[in-house]
């Protein structure tokens, strides 16, 4: 079986895969570039093009400012280059003595380093912010499902039954975390498999202390996708009557944005820090056709959906572009701070051995997480 007909048999056309992943992609990609873009213009600094992609360019145009906005015909990323970078990575710098006089007081290396350290930052911060909205809007105009954190049955045999829990019992935190939604406790027990959690519970108004552990099972989704996921053996009632939606204020849904920005993020480094340690499986690390697979298979299940996941993307990018891994965003503020406590930047030596181990590395995770991605979609 050949590629493209393993792409069209799991689960549709190979378009519908393609489409929605192009537009959170090159969505994602836009925001955190612009996050890059706006802080180097407010800082003076000369920016000779914003490009959506990589490679040769499909079309462009440039601006007042002589900036050329282009999309590429790779569309797995993006970048910023100001006018003394030598290459789209911002990897190397001209000599500012070489450069035309007119281009060194825009250029990039002759700002402070408070100034090059937040225009890095900007673009990680600015997919953090653009997924607080979307959560924030989700919560506003689409509400949330509320239900109570009760127990209505419990699966014989299940961490729950030894751990003590009865029909009845109201989950009231975990892990000192407030629980006010029944979702929000299937979520912290999905992401905490053979982890022990500590459950505050009210039963019948006397408060009760349990401790449980989650049990590691695989689950498959409604598209046949397979995932290792955290169960405790709780059911609750699918009646209507025991949920309603509820529209958050604006205020209120900027609160709860941003705590589901900081969840995404904690549980992410979270799965990262125990695959180092060998408690979780890297084979749930997913790369661009995993992606693909799933931004086509959340656009089917409607707006809502795709939002979510849309945000949940923002988040990662933010996020990964912070790893202190020269070539990325948090590599260049590693070498800033660096500099901070040295007095003077690291030799551009120094600074090429970094950047060429952190291609290496990131050419790594990506053969990695592409042959994950072949795996589970039965490439190979």
């Amino acid at each position: 079986m050949d590629i493209f007909t393993s792409l069209t048999g799991f689960g549709g056309n190979f378009l519908s895969y393609l489409v929605p992943f192009l537009c959170v992609l090159t969505i994602v990609v836009f925001v955190h570039e612009m996050g890059h873009f706006l802080v180097a213009r407010w800082c003076g600094v000369g920016i000779k093009t914003f490009s959506i992609g990589f490679g040769p360019e499909i079309f462009g145009f440039n601006d007042r400012h002589g900036t050329r906005w282009r999309v590429a015909w790779i569309p797995l990323g993006g970048y910023v280059k100001f006018v003394d970078d030598e290459n789209a990575a911002s990897a190397g710098q001209k000599d500012l003595e070489s450069m035309p006089e007119a281009d060194r007081d825009k250029a990039f290396q002759g700002k402070t380093l408070a100034q090059r350290a937040a225009i890095v930052a900007a673009g990680p911060i600015a997919n953090f912010i653009f997924a607080i909205l979307i959560f924030t809007a989700i919560f506003s105009i689409f509400g949330e499902r509320i239900t109570a954190p009760k127990v209505d049955a419990i699966t014989k045999g299940s961490a729950a039954e030894r751990a003590g829990f009865k029909p009845g019992d109201l989950i009231t935190s975990i892990d000192g975390t407030k629980i006010v939604n029944f979702s929000e406790m299937q979520r912290i027990v999905a992401t905490s498999p053979d982890r022990e959690l500590h459950f505050a519970v009210d039963r019948a108004g006397e408060s009760v202390d349990l401790t449980a552990s989650p049990e590691r099972i695989e689950t498959t989704d409604r598209f046949g996708n397979k995932f290792k996921i955290g169960r405790l053996g709780i059911a609750r009632s699918a009646s209507p009557d025991d949920w309603t939606w509820v529209r958050h204020d604006p205020a209120t849904a900027f609160v709860m944005g941003v705590e589901e920005c900081y969840f995404v993020v904690s549980r992410s480094l979270g799965y990262l820090y125990d695959v180092i340690r060998g408690r979780e499986d890297p084979d749930q690390l997913g790369g661009p056709l995993r992606i693909a697979q799933v931004s086509g298979q959340m656009a089917t299940l409607g707006v809502l959906v795709f939002l979510n996941f849309a945000a949940i993307i923002s988040v990662s990018i933010g996020l990964i572009n912070l790893f202190p891994i020269p070539m990325l965003d948090g590599g260049h503020l590693l070498f800033y701070g660096i500099e901070a406590v040295r007095g003077k930047p690291l030799s551009e030596s120094t600074q090429e051995i970094g950047f060429r181990i952190g291609l290496a590395f990131v050419l790594m995770l990506m053969i990695f997480a592409t042959w994950n991605d072949l795996i589970h979609l039965k490439f190979l």
